[in-house]
This record gives structure tokens, sequence and C-alpha cells, in this order.
């Protein structure tokens, strides 16, 4: 044997020198920004969505434990959110020692569960149909973008529906899974979107879903708060008028009943300089909502198109600030775990 192949003893001065940390050589913002370009090509699957099979898995969940008690709809709130995140926990935890693969998942939870360029696609479309006049080719559309009842807007309602949505669903959609990732990896990744389904799902308030719904709209409130308020920064940032965007957030956000929403649509509304809130009708109830950005003019169909380009520039911008933030966070576990290892 070589005497530079001659182990040093282990008292000796090389045993006494902290080891260099092995960082991940790819992690979640890789796998993150991986995942958001496969959006951006593909965007959603039509069949064998993983959100749909959640869905059709918490359907049959709401079914099992539907009682009309605050208590039971806890239950399955912690059941469906819990499971999710629990899953992807453990394909976390399988693909741990290699790189590659957590890379790999994490760019697949990406994908499953940001859903940017849908919501830009179907915004694009009801536009298109406004555009060309055909209002009923945009009322039949409207559904598949929010659940305002269609048949009851204008073509400059639709218009502000359709903005309304954009704005509200770039968080829901995209940053606050991006800020969840950031903050927890592919759990975090799954869990917001579990709570986010659920709520769409029972968070409403219906006679059947009032009590049994309150545990995941009151979750999905929680869970949406940071991706609310990075969305509304990034929004003001990155708009035509970034102190219209704070005033209107500033001033108008917390009157919105949504604590979340508000925020959102308030940034968009003072960012694009339009007016948003307003009367509308859910489901044959009408509600009358305060007007978001009352210093801007009424919507008009030519915005809609405003509205998903500032979304697609705070969806680049939230994808920069969470991608560090998950690096960031890996290095640091990476490091700890190094050091317990010593």
């Amino acid at each position: 044997m070589r005497a530079d192949h001659v182990p040093a003893p282990a008292d000796g001065p090389a045993a006494r020198l902290p080891a260099a940390p092995a960082l991940p050589a790819a992690g979640y913002a890789c796998g993150a920004a991986l995942g958001c370009l496969l959006d951006l090509i593909a965007g959603d699957p039509r069949r064998a969505h993983p959100v749909a099979a959640f869905g059709r898995a918490a359907g049959a969940a709401e079914r099992l434990l539907w009682r009309d008690h605050r208590g039971a709809g806890a239950l399955y709130t912690a059941v469906c959110a819990g499971g999710a995140a629990a899953a992807a926990a453990a394909l976390d935890r399988a693909v741990r020692r290699s790189p590659a693969a957590r890379t790999a998942l994490a760019a697949a939870a990406t994908w499953a569960v940001v859903g940017g360029t849908t919501l830009a696609r179907e915004a694009r479309t009801i536009a298109a149909a406004l555009e060309a006049g055909d209002i009923e080719a945009a009322r039949a559309r409207l559904p598949h973008l929010c659940g305002r009842d269609p048949q009851a807007l204008d073509a400059d309602g639709i218009a502000r529906a359709v903005v309304e949505s954009v704005a509200e669903n770039t968080s829901d959609a995209v940053v606050g899974a991006l800020v969840w990732g950031a903050a927890a990896g592919v759990p975090g990744l799954a869990g917001f979107r579990a709570v986010n389904t659920l709520d769409a799902m029972v968070g409403h308030r219906s006679p059947r879903h009032l009590r049994f719904g309150w545990a995941s709209a009151r979750l999905d409130d929680a869970a949406g708060w940071p991706g609310a308020r990075l969305t509304a920064l990034l929004a003001s940032l990155a708009g035509p008028d970034p102190r219209g965007a704070l005033r209107a957030w500033r001033a108008d956000a917390h009157r919105h009943p949504s604590p979340n929403a508000g925020v959102v649509e308030a940034a968009f509304a003072g960012a694009l300089g339009v007016r948003l809130g307003g009367t509308l009708s859910y489901g044959g109830r009408v509600e009358h909502r305060p007007v978001l950005g009352a210093g801007g003019r009424p919507v008009r169909v030519a915005d809609i198109e405003r509205a998903v380009r500032l979304s697609r520039r705070v969806c680049a911008l939230a994808l920069a600030v969470c991608g560090a933030a998950g690096a960031l966070r890996e290095r640091r576990g990476t490091r700890a775990g190094t050091r317990g290892k010593r």
C-alpha cells in the first residue's frame, strides 16, 4: 500500500477537521422550475389528473363521513388533507437518497398542483368569444373558470368575472402552492392543493356544507394567507401601476368577505386601473360585494389579456422567490443533517 493511501489515525489532525457539507446536487428549486416548465408546455392533463383523483377520493370520504356537524367536517378535513400530505411525505422519504429522483418527484408534484397555463388558457378562450361577439359561448365557458351564474352577466360582467378569477386563482392555483412547496417540499405542495380542493368541494355556504365544510374553509383561509400576500406584493411590483395596486390593497382589501381573495383582487384592480367587485350571483343567490379599486374604470374585454399577462409575470417572480427559499431550506437541512452525523 502506498503511503498516501494509509488512513489517518482516528485521533489525528484529519479526524478533527470538519467535513464539508454534502449539499444536494438537485432538489426542490430545480424540480419546481421543471414542473412549472412542464405546466407551461403541456398544461393540465385532460384525463387522469392527480388532483381529480384526489377529488374523487374526497367525494367518497364525504359520503362516508358527512354529518351536519363541525366536528365531522374537521375529521373529514384531517383525513383527506392529512392523508394527501402523508402520502407525499412517504414518497419524499422513499427517494431522499437520490438527488435525481427527488428532483423528478418535485417536478411531478409541482406540475400536478400548479395550474397557471390552464388558468390563462380558459381566460383567453372566454376573451376570444367575447371579442367575436359570441356571448353565449362565453357564458358556456365561464363555469370552467369560476362559479358565477353566467346567464345573469353581460359581456362586461363576464369580463369582470374573468379578471377577478384570474387574480384569485393566480394565488390559489400557483403562488400559494409554490409558497408551501418552498416551506415544506413535496408534502407542502400536496397538502396545500388538497386543502384548496376541499374548500372548493365543501367550503361554500350551502345548507349541506355550512357546518360540515367549516373546517375546510377555515384551513384554506389559513393556508392561503401567505400566498395571497405574496401574490399581491408581486402584482404591485410587476403591474403597470405599483402605487395604484398598493393603494387599492390598503384601502379596499379588508372590505372583501374573503381574507385572501380581497387582497389579490384589490392589488390586481389597482395595478390594472380597473374596478372589481360589486353585485354578483352565485347559484341563484345575489351578493353585493364591495368595490375594489374604486378609482379605476369599469372592466373591458381587453383587460382579460392584461390580467393574464400580469398573472404570468407574478407566477414567474413567485417561482424565483419560492425556488430560492426552497433551495435555502434544503441547504440548511442538509447541513444540519451533516452536523448530526459527526
